[in-house]
């Protein structure tokens, strides 16, 4: 399996508001930047949004590294949240409907597909490649 690389981010004026996202994939020598933006959203839909496009580019199943500084993303998947709100038909362990259920849905799908090690990073930290996530995001999204 080739072994590729994503940075994700989303960004959001007030939360709902308008926001983007910023994911960098990077595959041997090849980095490949995208982003995007909605009039009116919330931070955790951008930073799904963000995984899920980058996943999509993928044109085969691949060993991912995909680096995130939402805890809300990364704790999902490293504490399998997901099974339960499956096997409880996407109602959470406060007995509420799972907010953002079909990105979640969609981004499962995407997961399913490939090897996905997440990966949590701390948000402006320095780091040079979330970084550059968030100045993606912060420039798609709409002012």
């Amino acid at each position: 399996m080739k072994e590729v690389t994503i940075y994700t981010d989303g960004a959001c004026s007030g939360n709902p508001g308008p926001g983007g996202w910023g994911a960098v994939l990077i595959y041997g020598d090849v980095t490949k930047e995208i982003s995007g933006g909605e009039k009116v959203t919330t931070n955790n839909k951008m930073e799904l949004t963000a995984a899920i496009e980058a996943l999509k580019l993928l044109k085969e199943p691949c060993k991912v590294k995909l680096y995130s500084d939402s805890a809300y993303m990364i704790n999902c998947f490293k504490d399998k949240w997901y099974i339960g709100w499956e096997r409880n038909g996407w109602v959470n362990s406060k007995k509420e409907l799972v907010a953002n259920k079909e990105l979640w849905q969609e981004l499962l799908r995407l997961c399913r597909l490939h090897e996905v090690e997440w990966i949590k990073v701390k948000g402006h930290a320095g780091d040079y490649w979330n970084e550059r996530c968030d100045e993606l995001a912060r420039a798609a999204s709409p002012k």
